[in-house]
C-alpha cells in the first residue's frame, strides 16, 4: 500500500489483545505509520509501553509514549493509587452480578481517559496527516465502560469534524465484538499472545484475577481456537 494522506493512520497501543488486534486488522485499509501509547501512571504502564514497543519494532511503526503525569495526579483509581486494591474476579463471576461489574468499573475509573487519549491523538493525526486513528473500542467492554462504546466514537467523531482541520476519524475494527471474538481474530492474524500485555498489574507475570485478566481467561476457555 502507498501511503497517501487519506489510507495513513494512527494507533493508540496499549500493548494489549484489543488494541492490538484492532491495529492489525486495521492494516488491511491503512497504512499505520504511528502509534502512541500513554503513561498515566498506571500499574501495568511498564509492561504496557514493552509490549506495544516489541509490537511496533514488528511492524515497522514508530513508537511514541506520551506521558500525562498529570492525569494520574487526578484521580484516586486502583489503577493508579497503588495502595488500594485492585478489585479480582475468578472468570465463572464474570456476568453474574451487574451491579459488581459496575462497581468494578468504577474503582478502575481514570477521568475522562480515553476523551483525553483521543484528544492528544487527534492532534499528533492532525499534525502527521494522518486520516484515522485506530484505537480497540469493543462490544464488551463498553457495557461497563461507555468510553469504550461506539455511540462514544460517534460522538467523538463529529466533534473531530469541527476541531482537526483535516477530519481526522476514530476507528475501531473490534467494536462489534467481544473478547472471544477477538481473541479468534487474534491468533487468526498470527499474534503472539505471549507478547501482548492486557493485566492491570505489572508484575513480572499477569496476575489472572484482575477483571482484564478474568475476561482474556474466559475468552481463551470459550474461543475455539
Amino acid at each position: 500500500m502507498s501511503p497517501t494522506p487519506e489510507n495513513t493512520a494512527l494507533a493508540v497501543l496499549s500493548g494489549g489483545l484489543d488494541s492490538t488486534t484492532a491495529c492489525i486488522l486495521a492494516m488491511e485499509k491503512f497504512d499505520i505509520t504511528h502509534a502512541l501509547t500513554f503513561d498515566y501512571g498506571q500499574r501495568a504502564a511498564l509492561r504496557e509501553i514493552q509490549a506495544a514497543k516489541s509490537f511496533c519494532e514488528k511492524y515497522n511503526i514508530e513508537h511514541l509514549v506520551i506521558p500525562l503525569p498529570w492525569l494520574a495526579a487526578l484521580t484516586n483509581t486502583s489503577l493508579v493509587n497503588r495502595q488500594t486494591e485492585l478489585p479480582s474476579y475468578k472468570v465463572i463471576e464474570l456476568g453474574i452480578n451487574e451491579d459488581r461489574e459496575h462497581q468494578t468499573a468504577k474503582a478502575v475509573w481514570v477521568p475522562n481517559r480515553n476523551g483525553v487519549f483521543l484528544a492528544i491523538s487527534a492532534a499528533h493525526a492532525e499534525s502527521l496527516d494522518c486520516s484515522a486513528i485506530i484505537v480497540g473500542f469493543n462490544a464488551e467492554e463498553a457495557a461497563t465502560f461507555p468510553d469504550n462504546s461506539k455511540s462514544f466514537m460517534d460522538i467523538s467523531n463529529e466533534g473531530l469534524k469541527y476541531s482537526t482541520q483535516n477530519h481526522v476519524q476514530i476507528i475501531a475494527p473490534t467494536i462489534g465484538m467481544n473478547k472471544m471474538e477477538i481473541l479468534k481474530n487474534a491468533v487468526d492474524l498470527g499474534v503472539d499472545l505471549s507478547m501482548l500485555w492486557s493485566c492491570y498489574e505489572g508484575g513480572e507475570n499477569p496476575c489472572g484475577v484482575c477483571e482484564s485478566c478474568a475476561r482474556t481467561l474466559r475468552a481463551k476457555k470459550a474461543a475455539p481456537l
